[in-house]
């Protein structure tokens, strides 16, 4: 690869990572007025959750699809990280990138689910069709908010892997620009915290009707990291640009 191609991919990826940064602090902004359950979630009753996805079936699907777009730009922005840590340390790249892609299948599962399976197993129960005691028994199974659920499964086994995504990258990714420190140290303490409240919970410490709490807080921190990528993204577009002025 000759300079210049490098250069040219190089922007394409900061570009890439860029409007990636912009689209998950849209999509994360927008879930706040998009319900992904029945008022009350984990406490509710399963006759309130099915009357409740019935008469919000719409709402529902777009909160979900709301979050595939989450998720798909939040793991370009890592697939930028993965990137940029490549020249440093090509082996942790690689590992990285690799967990990402499982993490994708990870969470696309789910979130199919919720857009295609919920509202019909839902809909069937509620007017008694053909399979509605089967339908009552998945839409248990795939309770979107009790942490132990099939589904929610998925949810956490994705969650371990950005946590994991996190141990890879941060040493590489620290750098001496403000903006990769600031992402480096967060991602980090993200998976260090992540693997903190696992241990606990494995070990008892803490209660089921607590995990969600604790383990979205955790996540919480993620979104100071993308706004530092967001920043570090721009910059590398600017250098780009000078280097292919410097060219012409």
């Amino acid at each position: 690869m000759t300079t210049r191609e490098r250069t040219i991919l190089d922007e394409q990826i900061n570009r890439f990572g860029f409007w990636s940064a912009v689209v998950f602090i849209a999509s994360l902004a927008i879930s706040l007025f998009l319900p992904l359950d029945v008022p009350g979630g984990y406490g509710a009753e399963h006759a309130d959750r099915v009357a409740w996805l019935n008469a919000n079936q719409g709402v529902f699907i777009l909160g979900w699809s709301n979050q595939i777009v989450a998720m798909l730009s939040l793991s370009g922005v890592f697939f930028g990280v993965a990137w940029h840590i490549g020249t440093k340390n090509p082996l942790r790249a690689i590992l990285s990138a690799m967990v990402v892609l499982v993490a994708v299948v990870a969470f696309i599962i789910p979130k199919f689910i919720a857009i295609w399976t919920i509202p019909q197993l839902a809909a069937v129960v509620a007017t008694g069709a053909v399979g509605a005691n089967m339908a009552d028994q998945l839409l248990v199974l795939l309770n979107v908010s009790i942490p132990f659920s099939l589904y929610t499964s998925f949810d956490y086994l994705g969650f371990w892997l950005y946590a994991v995504f996190g141990l890879l990258v941060a040493g590489p990714l620290y750098n001496d620009d403000i903006s990769s420190k600031v992402a480096a140290v967060t991602f980090g303490v993200v998976g260090v915290a992540f693997h903190g409240v696992l241990a606990a919970l494995l070990l008892g410490a803490l209660e089921t009707a607590d995990i969600e709490g604790a383990f979205m807080t955790v996540f919480a921190l993620l979104l100071i990291f993308v706004v530092a990528m967001l920043l570090r993204f721009r910059r590398g577009l600017h250098r780009n640009d000078k280097v292919a002025h410097h060219d012409d």
